[in-house]
């Protein structure tokens, strides 16, 4: 009978043994992401954390983020290179959670797909845990979906959870931000996993450029260019907030720096913030000369170089930077805070541009 029924679902387009032989693939790279907390293995309902782990914490907050990566799937699946796409995807949801000063402790995946190429699916998994393994978490646990029809056999998506902690005194956020700060801008590697939408119209629908077109510019191919992992910052910033007084951070996204800024700015005060103080990557400057992107719209959609900010009090920024900088992150003085409406504004024009 319980061959029959296999049978019936393989029929249907869904390969039980081609999601287990996934399984068996990823196992290794998963256990490389492996906290001491972490309880059992792959293969159980629910992922495992010893909580007891908390104790430490006077009043433990326990934070959560979930997230995916948009349309940057697409430029994977077009590549054919799956093995980076985890670090977009543990990028979004772990540097959500940071920013109040929370160290992920655990993370879970969500995968969904047309057809269940095992190769395919382990490749995708050993980014998300190396990823995982960058930014100082665990990867405990995931579900990889077959969905015929609904997906095309090569298409699929990824998405994610993960969970933190952070002491009640060392939460982070727009109650501390102080009149005087300093906006510490810390650098992006890339367009990390927003505006791709934006990204993609303008290269393929616009310019017709194809994902093997060399681009003087980048000094690459635009495939290889648009494949660039985002970059984690979990570790930095922890030490950041250990080593100073940091105030507040905020990661940049969706919604571009000015934006993403703002959602940590009390209503008394606003941020100023000099272009002049940084030059974008290639990559965006071709996106707004190639496409034809006005700047407010370019800076409302992208990072534009800038993957995360800090506020933290002047007197400490030496440290700040070059703790930012002993953790692999290039840092500097974009800007400062001053009395205002909780706005954040851009003044001036990045060298070149």
């Amino acid at each position: 009978m319980a061959d029959n029924a296999t049978g019936a679902y393989a029929r249907a387009g869904v390969d039980i043994e081609a999601a287990d032989r996934a399984v068996d693939l990823m196992k290794e790279w998963v256990a490389k992401s492996r906290r001491p907390e972490v309880l059992g293995g792959l293969g159980g309902f629910a992922g495992l954390f010893d909580a007891s782990a908390l104790k430490k914490y006077e009043r433990p907050l326990l934070a959560t983020s979930t997230d995916g990566v948009g349309t940057k799937v697409d430029i994977a699946r077009k590549m054919d290179k799956h093995d980076t796409i985890g670090f977009d995807l543990v990028g979004m949801v772990v540097d959500d959670l940071v920013v109040c000063g929370a160290e992920p402790l655990f993370m879970t995946d969500y995968i969904a797909t047309g057809k269940v190429v095992p190769e395919r699916i382990a490749a995708i998994v050993k980014g998300i845990a190396e990823a995982c393994t960058e930014a100082g978490c665990a990867l405990v646990g995931g579900e990889t979906a077959e969905h015929p029809g609904l997906l095309a056999p090569d298409e699929y998506d990824v998405a994610g959870a993960t969970t933190g902690v952070v002491d009640a005194h060392r939460l982070l956020g727009a109650e501390k931000v102080a009149e005087g700060d300093v906006v510490i801008a810390m650098k992006a590697s890339g367009l990390h996993s927003n505006g791709y939408s934006l990204a993609r119209h303008v290269f393929f629908t616009e310019l017709g450029w194809e994902l093997d077109r060399q681009v003087d510019e980048l000094g690459s191919t635009l495939g290889e260019e648009l494949l660039v992992p985002t970059k984690i910052y979990a570790k930095a910033c922890l030490a950041l907030a250990d080593a100073t007084g940091t105030h507040a951070m905020a990661h940049i996204t969706g919604g571009g720096l000015a934006n993403n800024l703002a959602r940590v700015m009390p209503a008394h005060l606003s941020a100023t913030l000099d272009r002049a103080s940084w030059t974008p990557q290639p990559i965006f400057d071709v996106v707004r000369t190639a496409g034809g992107v006005d700047q407010a719209s370019l800076e409302a959609t992208l990072n534009c170089g800038v993957g995360m900010v800090s506020l933290t009090p002047a007197a400490e920024v030496d440290a700040a930077i070059a703790t930012l900088g002993e953790h692999g992150v290039q840092a500097w003085v974009a800007g400062e805070v001053v009395a205002g409406d909780g706005s954040v504004t851009l003044v001036g024009q990045h060298p070149g541009w």
